[in-house]
């Protein structure tokens, strides 16, 4: 079903949920009309986080110019996401032996309550107003006359998000937990997953390791990456290996899910912004070979392009058109045989392209009703 959520008047209640903050907000079409109103979490004390979740939503109801149609947000997993059950959370002990949310949710505000995981959602933002119509858009700039369906994106940050959008809609799984990037192996050490390798605690990981301090003295991934770049004092070598390593693990993950998904994909996250010291490696790892009877093999079919660098982007959007004749007849046809797909960064910001996979999410919901 289409929808042109840009010029949609309807207003959605927002939340994204995080272990140490509750961020409330609401939006119309692809704006958010207040900025964010934050609240603690309270993880340990039930009661006060869904105190806290009831007047986050109040506050900013009251604030809003018409009335909004549904309550739509990203809560972490795992969860029954259909029926708004919250499951046994590791960063939210309170929640453990399972919360009806969205149901409290309805009969507070009387109306649909839709939750969903903030990967899944932050993909779905992009997928409707962000990388994937971008690059699209650029395709027919550039004559081409192919266009993508399909994206698969992740969040590097706290922990290693992901999500995937399929022909237009958001693929949840039969359990609620379809993308789940953050379980895909590491590349690095096959007994840890991906976001033991590609998240915020890796990089200061890797970075104390290799810079010989301890591991709580490791700055932050900001201040590793300014340091990599030589904009900080520190370790330069042990800041840019350590995001060579992240973009290894997080390369190898993206290249597994696009041997299924077969489309785009896009980066957000608070680390996305240190792009500069990662994503050529990033794109080293997803074209990377295997060893097969002493002959190399392609890592995947379709060659990645980087979609930030502007050689590789006018490449991928050039193509490699050829003509042919078809055979019997003296009819001729143009194709591109090139497999390829594109790897670049949000368009809208994750907060932002979160709400956007909210808001789109609840209104398809609203009007297939």
């Amino acid at each position: 079903m289409s929808l042109d959520l840009a010029a949609d008047r309807r207003i959605i209640l927002t939340l994204d949920a995080g272990g140490n903050t509750l961020k409330f907000s609401a939006i119309r079409g692809t704006e958010l009309l207040l900025e964010p109103r934050a609240l603690p979490t309270h993880v340990h004390d039930l009661e006060r986080c869904l105190a806290d979740i009831r007047r986050g939503f109040h506050e900013v109801a009251r604030l809003l110019p018409e009335p909004a149609v549904a309550i739509s947000f990203a809560f972490p997993g795992p969860a029954d996401y259909p029926k708004g059950i919250i499951g046994d959370l590791p960063n939210l002990p309170a929640f453990r032996g399972g919360v009806a949310l969205g149901p409290m949710l309805q009969d507070e505000f009387g109306l649909p309550v839709f939750i969903n995981n903030d990967g899944d959602l932050f993909v779905f933002g992009e997928a409707i107003a962000g990388f994937l119509p971008y690059v699209n858009g650029m395709l027919e700039q550039a004559g081409s006359e192919r266009r993508y369906r399909n994206l698969f994106g992740v969040t590097l940050g706290t922990g290693f998000g992901g999500g995937i959008v399929r022909d237009g809609e958001l693929f949840i799984g039969d359990n609620s937990i379809g993308g789940e990037a953050w379980l895909l192996r590491n590349r690095l050490d096959a007994r840890f997953n991906a976001d033991e390798g590609a998240s915020i605690r890796a990089v200061r990981r890797s970075y104390a390791e290799l810079a010989g301090i301890p591991a709580a003295d490791a700055p932050e991934p900001k201040e590793i990456f300014r340091i990599g770049m030589g904009q900080a004092q520190g370790n330069g070598d042990a800041a840019r290996e350590a995001f060579r390593r992240m973009a290894l693990v997080a390369g190898d993950a993206i290249a597994q899910a696009l041997t299924l998904v077969d489309g785009l994909a896009v980066i957000g996250g608070g680390m996305a912004s240190a792009h500069a010291l990662f994503l050529p490696a990033l794109l080293g790892a997803v074209n990377d070979v295997y060893a097969r009877d002493g002959e190399p093999l392609r890592r995947l079919i379709a060659r990645a392009y980087d979609f930030e660098d502007p050689a590789q982007r006018a490449a991928f959007l050039r193509g490699s058109t050829r003509t042919i004749t078809v055979p019997g007849s003296g009819r001729t046809l143009s194709y591109d045989p090139e497999p390829r797909t594109a790897i670049g960064l949000s368009r809208l910001g994750t907060s932002r392209a979160v709400a956007i996979g909210a808001s789109a999410f609840a209104l398809r919901r609203l009007d297939s009703a």
